[in-house]
C-alpha cells in the first residue's frame, strides 16, 4: 500500500476581529487505501467523507480548537465510528465552539499515532493557540502545520516551537498547512531562521 497526503479544501465563514470573511480549509487525509487519518476537517464532512470513500478513519486530529478546525470534527468522526483527537490545552477553544462535548482523546507532544503503514508525530508547537500542534509524517516527509506558521512573526512563544520543533526537520520536508496551499520548510527557511531573544 502506497502511504500518501490528499487535500480536501471547503470555504466558509471565519471571524477576523468584528468582520465577518469568507476563508478556505485544508483538510488532509493521511493514509493508504485502506486506512486514513483527517486532520482539521474544515466546512465540508460531506466532501471529506467522499474522498474517504470506503476507506476506514480511526481518528479526526485537530491541530488546534479554533471554531473552523473543529466545529464539524464530531459529525465526521460519528459517520467512521472515529476518535476526535485535540491538545489538552486548547480545550476552552473547543467549549466555544462544542459547550457539550468533549474531543474523545489527547494529542501529546512526542506521542506517535499509527494509520495503517503510516507513523505521525505529534509537535507540540503553542502560540496560535495554547494547544497548536504540527503533525510530521516521515514516512510522507510532510507536516501538517495548521496554522501554526500563520501568526510565525508575531508570537515569540510560538517563534521558540518553530524553531525547536519545524526547523530539526529534513529541509525538503512538505508543509501541508490549514489554509493556502502546500510548499516546503527549505522555501520557508527565510522566515523560520531567526530564533527569539530569551
Amino acid at each position: 500500500m502506497v502511504a500518501r497526503a490528499e487535500r480536501v479544501v471547503s470555504i466558509g465563514p471565519t471571524h477576523h476581529g468584528k468582520d465577518l470573511a469568507e476563508t478556505t480549509v485544508n483538510a488532509w487525509l493521511l493514509g493508504d487505501d485502506t486506512h486514513v487519518v483527517v486532520v482539521d476537517v474544515g466546512y465540508d464532512d460531506g466532501a471529506v467523507r467522499e474522498v474517504v470513500g470506503a476507506r476506514r478513519v480511526s481518528m479526526v486530529a485537530c491541530t488546534h480548537g479554533h471554531r473552523e478546525h473543529v466545529m464539524r470534527a464530531p459529525a465526521l468522526a460519528a459517520s467512521f465510528g472515529a476518535a476526535v483527537l485535540l491538545h489538552p490545552d486548547d480545550h476552552e477553544l473547543w467549549h466555544q465552539t462544542h459547550p457539550d462535548t468533549e474531543a474523545d482523546g489527547e494529542l501529546l507532544d512526542g506521542q506517535v499515532l499509527r494509520v495503517a503503514t503510516v507513523e505521525i508525530r505529534v509537535l507540540h508547537t503553542p502560540g496560535h493557540t495554547p494547544g497548536s500542534v504540527c503533525l510530521y509524517i516521515p514516512a510522507l516527509a510532510s507536516v501538517c502545520t495548521g496554522d501554526t506558521l500563520i501568526t510565525a512573526g508575531r508570537d515569540p512563544r510560538l517563534l521558540e516551537a518553530i524553531h525547536d520543533r519545524l526547523r530539526s526537520l529534513p529541509p525538503k520536508t512538505s508543509v501541508l498547512p490549514a489554509h493556502g496551499e502546500p510548499t516546503t520548510l527549505q522555501r520557508l527557511a527565510p522566515d523560520l531562521a531567526v530564533r527569539p531573544a530569551p
